[in-house]
């Protein structure tokens, strides 16, 4: 069943416009496990989780087949509207009266960590797939919630050193006015400084930014030879889209620290190509990439699946692993004990590949270093990246013993 925004938005002023899978009269009697998938579906961020995480995410209990390990699953979803209080809101509602056992928290990194709280709160699960800062896993992490997909360190580290490298050493950056933009400049910062380079200035950029002018004009008189862009989303489209109006790649070189296959889609190669970015998942990486990615097809309304909804994907699919090996009552009784039992059990799925999850709550799981092709090197259909080179799996993750998780020893 394809989803599309008319269908998400169809509950009007709701603040928790939910949609569950039917249960026919002999899923009925299993007992049910409820994931409910907090998201943006009416902002920026649509595309980049939304309708496509709630596909993934049920695609993901279509794989598994839980009725033949005598339970059932459903997915329900809302929009957090990128606020801490409205997520958390939702998640306390779901958690105290709707029966939600696992939620899955993207693409917003206060509303992550407020439902992190929440769940530990209430012993549930708290899944990170589109949490930037580092915080979830380390000083703000909880037994009950991992983060799968990426992080700032990871999205951060292979861009930073590969363009200090090649002579990109001062850097300026252009950054979200939040703590997504806040936590990803960071690391970002702090990679380019180990390498040799130096940060010259740098500038906050609400959410929503429509003119971009000022922030450009500003980078590039401020001496840096590269324009880090801690941007996501729609902004980070109208961002690049007025870039190439001032020609700012004729003095600077242009960094993406956060890139996701729908920015590339929106914008068109002729704008990004060239760009480097960091993603754990791409779809034609290989033949378990390929197959998962024909499997969902149907249901993502002509768009490839990009990281954030391979992520949902993974963390449902290793969750109900969990939940199968422990049993559903002790699954729901206790969600830091399905946390543990995640984390006990290695990672494999055709998004991803084989894994781990460390004691922090943060998947171990290789990434790649990506460059946007061309117009004319692209061969068909969403054929939008190169692989540069590939990063172990544990060099992704910050040393355990750095990450400051308050009950990981390290």
């Amino acid at each position: 069943m394809a989803l599309n925004r008319r269908e998400l938005l169809g509950a009007g002023a709701s603040l928790a416009a939910a949609s569950a899978l039917p249960l026919s009269s002999a899923r009925a009697a299993n007992p049910v496990i409820r994931i409910g998938l907090l998201a943006d579906f009416s902002g920026i961020y649509t595309d980049l989780m939304g309708p496509g995480g709630v596909a993934a995410a049920r695609q993901a209990i279509t794989d598994f087949q839980p009725e033949k390990k005598g339970f059932s699953a459903e997915v329900i979803f809302a929009d957090h509207m990128n606020k801490a209080d409205i997520g958390a809101s939702i998640v306390r509602r779901w958690f105290d009266s709707d029966g939600v056992d696992m939620m899955i928290a993207g693409p917003n990194s206060a509303v992550g960590l407020a439902t992190s709280f929440i769940a530990r709160e209430k012993d549930k699960v708290c899944l990170g797939t589109a949490v930037t800062t580092s915080d979830f896993t380390g000083k703000q992490c909880t037994p009950n919630s991992i983060n799968w997909t990426y992080d700032a360190y990871m999205l951060s580290k292979a861009v930073a050193t590969e363009t200090v490298k090649t002579g990109g050493k001062k850097w300026y950056f252009l950054s979200t006015d939040n703590a997504f933009g806040a936590s990803l400049q960071q690391e970002t910062t702090n990679f380019v400084q180990q390498a040799g380079g130096t940060v010259v200035g740098s500038a906050k950029c609400p959410i929503g930014t429509t003119d971009f002018s000022a922030f450009l004009l500003a980078a590039q008189s401020s001496g840096a030879n590269v324009l880090g862009l801690a941007i996501g989303g729609d902004d980070l489209s109208r961002c690049m889209n007025q870039a190439n109006e001032f020609n700012v790649g004729s003095t600077m070189s242009l960094a993406a620290l956060v890139m996701f296959l729908n920015d590339i889609h929106g914008a068109g190669l002729k704008t990004m190509q060239n760009l480097m970015f960091t993603n754990s998942f791409y779809w034609d990486l290989n033949d378990r990439t390929r197959a998962f990615t024909k499997r969902l097809l149907p249901a993502m309304n002509g768009h490839y699946p990009g990281m954030t909804h391979a992520g949902c994907y993974a963390v449902t699919l290793h969750y109900l692993k969990a939940v199968a090996a422990m049993g559903v009552e002790a699954a729901k009784k206790s969600g830091a004990a399905a946390v543990a039992q995640m984390k006990a059990m290695p990672t494999d799925d055709d998004a991803f590949g084989p894994g781990s999850i460390r004691a922090d709550g943060r998947a171990v799981i290789p990434a790649y270093l990506l460059k946007v092709k061309k117009p004319e090197e692209s061969k068909g259909a969403w054929d939008y990246c190169e692989v540069v080179s590939t990063m172990k799996s544990e060099d992704t993750v910050k040393p355990l013993a750095e990450v400051g998780c308050p009950f990981v020893k390290s």
